[in-house]
This record gives structure tokens, C-alpha cells and sequence, in this order.
């Protein structure tokens, strides 16, 4: 259904969709960050570093996540990009915390 040029969409509807284009967007193809958190995440579960190696890779895995959700809660194409920024960046806040 159209109305004055412009499709009508519901409220879930619109939480997917990027708000200049109308376009769904609920995943994109990575962003440097998060394909840094993948490779850290990855090489740690590959070959389990102990000591400096790992802590070193964690630290990196975890700085790439927070900067990544930053960039979702910043600059996220459609509301539920920056609604899932936020959810990541509480879920690495409350992990740390219960380190």
C-alpha cells in the first residue's frame, strides 16, 4: 500500500528498516571491527594461547566488540542495528563485570 509516494509501514516494520531509504536492514556485510573481534575470537579457539598471547587477543577481541557496538549505537543503518549495538555493549559491560 502506498500513500503520497512513500510505502506505509508498521511500527516493527520500520524498526528494520533504514529510515532514509526504507530499505530492511538487519544484517551488512562485516565492518573492520567486527571482522577483528571474529579473527581474535577465532584464533583463540583455535589454538588456546595461554599467558600474553591470550590475554593480549582477548583484550583485542573485547576493544573491537565495544567499538563496534559504539559504531551500531552511532551510526546503525535501521533502529534495530543500534538497538543490537546497545544490547552487545551491555552484554560486554555485564561480562566484564562478572569477571
Amino acid at each position: 500500500m502506498r500513500h503520497s509516494g512513500t510505502q506505509r509501514h508498521s511500527a516493527l516494520g520500520r524498526f528494520f528498516r533504514n529510515p532514509e531509504t526504507g530499505e530492511i536492514v538487519v544484517a551488512q556485510p562485516p565492518n573492520p571491527p567486527l571482522l577483528v573481534w571474529l579473527a581474535a575470537t577465532l584464533i583463540r579457539l583455535v589454538f588456546s594461547p595461554h599467558g600474553f598471547p591470550g590475554a593480549a587477543l582477548s583484550v583485542v577481541a573485547t576493544a573491537s566488540l565495544v567499538i563496534w557496538s559504539l559504531l551500531e549505537i552511532a551510526r546503525g543503518e535501521s533502529p534495530f542495528r543500534r538497538v543490537l549495538g546497545g544490547l552487545v555493549l551491555v552484554g560486554v559491560v555485564v561480562g566484564l563485570l562478572l569477571r
